[in-house]
């Protein structure tokens, strides 16, 4: 534990797929495509890869232009690398942009990640094909980064970092009984057999019993309460619905009489 990092030093496809790289196993296909791999970085790549920053998330229509006047903010630059389909010369969402100074990648590494372009949040970070030992492409199952839809989450690097393991004690050995000979040879005071611990099991719950039947009491008690006080609110409501309609029907015989004295 004590050489971990939330960014790794070395690509290890296998731990790349784990989230604090302690996966024993893969989980995924393009893990074990992978871990098959042998990838050779494109040797026709120029330039000084410890100055070279790899930006991704483009729009698809940014220009090397757009490029060059945002990042030429931080520092001079050598050279931009707008990466195009090779048939219909469409770009593919990311760039390679090379500084003549250390001082001016360092700072571009720093400000420029999440920077807005064109609409769109870009993703900034060293070049890894040629930097990082054991580099595996995105398109043979490696990288770092991806989509939550995908399935194929990669940690380790500046998008996804490691999370630090937990440590839990490993209680598996006493559990299984595979601790040590004083842990697995009980005393026979100390054991008990079914029987003891049935007969235990029944006295518990003989004592609970009364608890229960206490419980139920006092909600059926309960429950009468309620039902006995929502009677009573019922015939209030009547009593006074008939004294209302006996007042009505006063005043209107009242009213009928006037009536007739008038005429």
């Amino acid at each position: 534990m004590s050489d971990w990092a939330p960014i790794a030093k070395e690509y290890d496809p296998l731990k790349a797929g784990s989230i604090d790289g302690t996966d024993e196993e893969p989980h995924d296909r393009a893990i074990w495509r992978a871990m098959l791999a042998r990838y050779v970085p494109n040797k026709g790549v120029t330039g000084d890869p410890h100055l070279t920053l790899f930006v991704a998330r483009l729009n698809l229509q940014t220009t090397e232009e757009k490029l060059k006047e945002v990042f030429s903010r931080y520092g001079d630059i050598r050279k931009i690398r707008l990466v195009r389909d090779l048939v219909t010369g469409f770009s593919k969402g990311y760039a390679f942009i090379e500084y003549k100074e250390e001082r001016a990648l360092m700072k571009a590494h720093r400000d420029a990640n999440r920077l807005i372009i064109d609409q769109h949040e870009i993703f900034v970070d060293f070049e890894l094909e040629r930097t990082l030992k054991g580099w595996i492409p995105r398109r043979l199952g490696g990288g770092f980064g991806g989509k939550k839809e995908s399935g194929q989450l990669r940690f380790g690097g500046r998008d996804r970092p490691f999370r630090k393991p937990i440590n839990l004690p490993n209680m598996k050995n006493d559990f299984y009984g595979e601790g040590s000979a004083e842990k697995r040879n009980w005393s026979r005071e100390g054991s008990r057999d079914w029987r003891t611990r049935d007969r235990d099991h029944d006295r518990s719950r003989d004592k609970r019993w009364p608890e229960r039947e206490r419980s139920w009491t006092w909600g059926e008690s309960e429950r009468d309460s309620k039902e006995e006080r929502s009677r009573g609110r019922e015939r209030k409501d009547r009593d006074r619905k008939d004294r209302d309609r006996d007042r009505s029907r006063e005043r209107d015989t009242k009213k009928q009489r006037d009536d007739d004295k008038h005429r």
